[in-house]
């Protein structure tokens, strides 16, 4: 969903249901946007997979 990203990290951090998540997302896709609309990208992308989670916790910035 991120074709320009440097970098994508994905961490479960449920703990063992393997429902809630960390995602960290260095894009240049984020340059001079605000971080709710980074978030909003993020949650856009993944607006089906987040329908089967309890919690996600996102990280976003562009490379400096």
């Amino acid at each position: 969903k991120f074709p320009r990203a440097s970098a994508i990290k994905v961490v479960d951090i449920s703990g063992g249901c393997g429902a809630m998540y960390e995602i960290h997302i260095e894009s240049e896709e984020f340059r001079e946007k605000r971080t709710v609309q980074q978030h909003q990208m993020v949650n856009q992308a993944l607006s089906e997979e987040i329908k089967h989670m309890h919690g996600l916790r996102i990280f976003t910035s562009a490379p400096k």
